[in-house]
């Protein structure tokens, strides 16, 4: 019954929202989740039959299955783009996501890293390896232009603009941007490309990504990850480290340092300005360290 109404949806996924397969598969996993609570329910509705109240009992269930409030606001955050999809298309006429309400989140700070840590962690690379070389340019990437991992791995030469200091980035849902890149970062891409990538004999598929592994295939986002978290094992950091802490470190640095928040927006590729938004409360947080820190009525 239900079936004509995701096919739908998926097609407005992909081709309207243009989003990549896994989340348009997230989001038609939280649809099944609410077709299967209707069969089990027996209240076997179509989408103009559903109303809050349903809806209500469906978040209560996922909430008995125990599921976290992040679970529960994800699935939520899919049902109302569901029935936006259904409103657009005239399937429905009221939206019963409207006053549906998510479970309160308590927002985790991420751990960001000093200037001199970043520091550490990148001068306890080895470079008399060919990988040291290899990896210091993607850590100075990955800082100097705020980048997701993905977005790391994915890095093509084609897409290196580093005369004119841009590098040009496809983001979530094939989005691209052009991002500033520093001095160092766009130096040592050149080191490792002019000095170690000429020696890897390059696996069919892979001519134009730029950081390879020692089989010629692009990287895992696992395998930044692993290399990320034994250069700071080595550095002595214990803050919990991965690749995102190098984009959080990337945006704090630059709105403590008073950059405008559009800006850093645009650098970071998020659509939303809210998401950005959480970089000026751990500018708060900076702020009340720093207040603790030096003034004397803190102390």
């Amino acid at each position: 019954m239900w079936e004509i109404y995701k096919n739908g949806y998926k097609a407005h996924l992909q081709l309207e929202k243009s989003l990549s397969d896994n989340s348009v598969e997230a989001y038609l996993h939280d649809i099944e989740k609410l077709t299967t609570w209707i069969q089990l329910a027996n209240e076997l509705k179509t989408p103009q039959q559903i109303e809050l109240k349903d809806l209500e009992k469906f978040v209560r269930w996922i909430s008995e299955l125990g599921m976290t409030p992040g679970s529960q606001a994800r699935i939520i955050s899919g049902l109302r783009s569901f029935f936006k999809y259904c409103l657009q298309e005239q399937i429905i006429i009221i939206d019963p996501t409207t006053l549906l309400e998510s479970p309160k989140l308590k927002r985790s700070l991420p751990d960001v890293l000093g200037f001199e840590e970043i520091e550490s962690i990148i001068n306890s690379i080895d470079l008399s390896k060919p990988e040291g070389g290899r990896n210091k340019a993607i850590l100075e990437t990955l800082y100097s232009c705020g980048l997701r991992v993905t977005e790391a791995v994915n890095l093509r030469i084609s897409c290196l603009y580093l005369d004119v200091g841009y590098i040009r980035i496809i983001g979530k849902g094939d989005k691209e941007r052009l991002v500033p890149i520093g001095e160092a970062a766009a130096k040592y891409i050149n080191i490792y490309r002019n000095n170690i990538r000429v020696h890897i004999k390059v696996k069919p598929g892979n001519e134009d990504i730029l950081f390879l592994n020692r089989r010629g295939s692009k990287l895992s986002r696992v395998m930044i990850f692993l290399i990320i978290k034994e250069l700071a094992r080595q550095a002595n950091i214990k803050k919990t480290i991965s690749p995102h802490t190098f984009r959080h470190s990337f945006a704090t640095h630059l709105v403590e340092g008073g950059a405008d928040l559009r800006a850093v927006q645009e650098m970071l590729g998020h659509e939303s300005i809210t998401t950005t938004e959480i970089y000026t409360h751990l500018d708060r947080e900076f702020l009340r360290e720093t207040l603790h820190q030096f003034h004397p009525a803190f102390k």
